[in-house]
């Protein structure tokens, strides 16, 4: 019992000491969620959120700062110290494709560098549960036949939510409106009420309302159908290749934090995101998980090569605020 009793000290010191090697901050860490509670980037955060609090030793606050495209959360990021005390959670397309559309007040290639990419989402083509039409084809044939009078919801101008409603538009010879709103959450109850029938959405967000019906699922927006719906076609399918969206969620910084600080960060996300109890919630949620793993330089080129994708594609379908 005496050796037993003098190895308690030594053990507890180990395990100070790899808490401590782990933690990046010794204070808590903030993650700054650009979006309002209960959307796709905030169930990401909440994931996550525990699990790094648990591997760094330090508290870590998840902090909602929605509004102008989330250009509000990303400068209040910046405007902090670049020491891995605030770091900024998000799915790529506040970084890549809202600004083309609106004036955020940085750039997002140079003053933002990804930490750690961890899951992805991807975008569903959904209706009211009133609409008239079972599945993408039936919907444009609806609207079609009724012009003017039919609109999109999408959770944010300048978002894919909006792009690919307007692609749709433009590809279909529709003329939908276009209402956006403040994120998924204000805009899905608007969908589910059916005072506005369509919506572009993320899968995460709207994946908890099918099965009850609540809304409608009526296409996949990506590149492939999906395992969780084998027998709902692609819009690729239906003859749309352009409506393929995805964004990854991950953790961002300011370009100003230290490189080997953004390695020691990348190390510990990589171990919060292969933990059994992320994997199963990712699953549970939506998210699809990311297995490959990616250097920061490589995910610094996707994020340029999505922008410059979507700005190509704003080009191309004259995609402008309303």
């Amino acid at each position: 019992m005496k050796r037993i009793a003098s190895l308690l000290p030594i053990a507890l010191a180990a395990a100070l000491q790899a808490g401590s090697a782990l933690a990046f901050s010794d204070k808590p860490v903030k993650l700054i969620v650009p979006a309002p509670p209960g959307g796709t980037i905030d169930v990401f955060a909440r994931i996550i959120s525990d699990q790094l609090a648990q591997e760094i030793k330090q508290p870590v606050i998840v902090e909602n700062r929605p509004g102008a495209g989330g250009a509000i959360a990303v400068k209040y990021m910046l405007a902090q110290p670049a020491d891995g005390s605030t770091l900024l959670v998000t799915v790529t397309n506040i970084l890549t494709e809202v600004p083309h559309v609106l004036k955020v007040g940085f750039d997002p290639m140079k003053d933002v560098k990804p930490v750690a990419q961890m899951a992805r989402s991807v975008m569903l083509f959904i209706a009211s549960p009133q609409f008239p039409a079972r599945d993408a084809r039936e919907a444009i044939a609806y609207v079609k036949a009724n012009p003017g009078k039919i609109s999109f919801a999408s959770y944010s101008q300048g978002t894919a939510s909006q792009y690919a409603g307007a692609i749709l538009n433009r590809k279909a010879q529709l003329d939908m409106e276009h209402v956006a709103f403040p994120g998924s959450a204000p805009a899905l109850a608007q969908v589910m009420g059916n005072q506005i029938p369509l919506m572009f959405d993320g899968s995460v967000t709207s994946k908890p309302l099918i099965p009850s019906g609540k809304i409608k699922l009526l296409g996949v927006a990506y590149k492939s159908r999906l395992p969780d719906y084998p027998n709902v076609p692609t819009m690729a399918e239906l003859g749309y290749p352009e409506i393929d969206f995805s964004n990854w969620a991950g953790v961002f910084a300011s370009a100003s934090t230290p490189r080997p600080l953004m390695e020691k960060m990348y190390t510990v996300l990589a171990r919060v995101n292969a933990l059994p109890a992320v994997r199963e919630r990712y699953a549970g949620t939506g998210f699809e998980m990311i297995q490959e793993k990616r250097t920061q330089e490589q995910l610094a080129a996707d994020l340029r090569a999505e922008f410059e994708r979507n700005a190509e594609i704003v080009k191309t379908f004259g995609i402008k605020l309303n």
